[in-house]
């Protein structure tokens, strides 16, 4: 069967003693785009990674960067990651108060943007900015650890995305990102999921 969709493994759940190899694990398994998620430890309970980590593993692959800001102050964090390497950068709605300015800006970079919401985030909140987004990330689980089951009901959201796309003529893509192993993936490819990022499942095989 065509694949239909982009894999972009997360490296949340990669061995971090020895990314290199993930990478190249991510690269032979067939992934298209590599998910970084960033998370400050104040905008969820983690801390990861920074854009020296970035910068070091740039040159390791071809392989687009697809950034996850999981952070309250994404306005300050844009311009380190773009300097590090990264081609995409996706933020929090929930976290920017002025988001078409920080899309643009991210644009006028040359790189492609994207807005995230979380479960408990109406589509409603994000409407003004899907005329001039690249991407659109539909959090399954609540985010902060991996490994989490998804919360299918937010699969709703992607399907009444992709009917606005169609019906407005936008150009975004839309990514989906919690929980997605083999039970779930048929459920998010048939929401008409263009970009699916997996984390422990990809890694463990059980994707």
């Amino acid at each position: 069967m065509k694949k239909t969709f982009l894999l972009a493994p997360s490296i949340l759940s990669a061995d971090f003693s020895n990314l290199g190899a993930s990478i190249r694990q991510i690269e032979e398994k067939g992934g298209d785009v590599i998910h970084i998620d960033v998370m400050d430890g104040h905008f969820v309970p983690n801390m990861t990674i920074g854009p020296l980590v970035v910068r070091a593993i740039r040159p390791l692959t071809a392989l687009p960067f697809d950034v996850h800001l999981m952070v309250s102050d994404p306005d300050s964090l844009v311009d380190p990651f773009i300097a590090a390497g990264a081609d995409w950068i996706t933020f929090h709605s929930e976290a920017c108060v002025h988001a078409h300015r920080l899309i643009t800006r991210i644009k006028a970079a040359g790189k492609k943007a994207g807005i995230s919401i979380v479960p408990s985030t109406p589509l409603s909140a994000i409407t003004e900015l899907l005329p001039i987004v690249d991407l659109v990330l539909i959090m399954t689980v609540n985010p902060g650890f991996g490994g989490q089951e998804m919360i299918e009901s937010c699969l709703e959201k992607v399907r009444e995305l992709k009917k606005i796309k169609q019906n407005s003529d936008f150009s975004y893509i839309v990514s989906v990102d919690g929980g997605v192993n083999k039970k779930t993936l048929p459920l998010v490819i048939d929401a008409g999921t263009d970009v699916v990022v997996s984390g422990s499942a990809f890694f463990t095989g059980e994707l």
